[in-house]
């Protein structure tokens, strides 16, 4: 039940900052808008498969062009779509897993819009939250850094830690942070509050392109 309330608290939130900025305002997902976000998490949602693209590269072209047809419905019609979520017959409502998974999109993609604008901070910390994104920290970071060369271990202050990549030699590099900047970091992004310790040039390359979904 934690990382479906949490899932549903990020999700409404999301849509909360949707009708505060608009359907123009920046996001960190690359060149996308808030309306393509929208449009990106209806299609996941509603076009299953349209959506399977998100995670096969063979069907990417497909899945931008739903995408892009999708975007062009009226904003308020989409932001009712995200804020109402999966309709019944979709995988992604019945799943117990998909709460987890849910909690960590909509987690991120409401920081994506968060941390856009200029002035953003972290949000206080919550212990359900953080706990709920703790548990998937060590899942994103093996995938997000599967192709280093050195040792990633992810620390969480208080101790608690997890190893998401072993590499070839002795170099490790430590990232800190608290569960949703760890998070957010394994996805990519760099805005974030987090501390380094290794090696510059080590450090340099975990910080790299290179790591991401």
């Amino acid at each position: 039940m934690g990382s479906r309330r949490i899932a549903a608290e990020e999700r409404h939130a999301l849509c909360d900052l949707f009708d505060e900025v608009g359907k123009d305002a920046p996001t960190l997902c690359g060149d996308w808008t808030t309306r393509d976000l929208a449009a990106h998490l209806i299609v996941r949602e509603r076009r299953p498969g349209a959506g399977a693209g998100i995670l096969l590269p063979a069907l990417r072209g497909y899945t931008a062009s739903v995408q892009d047809a999708v975007a062009q419905r009226p904003w308020p019609e989409l932001v009712a779509a995200v804020r109402e979520g999966p309709p019944r017959w979709s995988p992604l409502s019945v799943a117990l897993f998909v709460d987890a998974v849910n909690a960590v999109e909509f987690f991120v993609h409401h920081e994506d819009v968060r941390r856009a604008r200029a002035g953003w901070e972290p949000r206080p910390l919550d212990a359900g939250r953080d706990g709920v994104l703790w548990r998937s920290v060590r899942t994103v970071g093996r995938l997000s850094y599967r192709g280093s060369p050195v040792t990633i271990v992810l620390h969480r202050p208080g101790g608690a830690q997890h190893t998401v990549k072993r590499g070839t030699g002795t170099d490790t590099v430590t990232i800190t942070g608290e569960p949703g900047e760890l998070l957010l970091h394994a996805y990519g992004r760099d805005e974030v509050r987090v501390r380094f310790d290794g090696s510059p040039e080590d450090v340099a390359t975990v910080r790299g392109p290179g790591r991401g979904l």
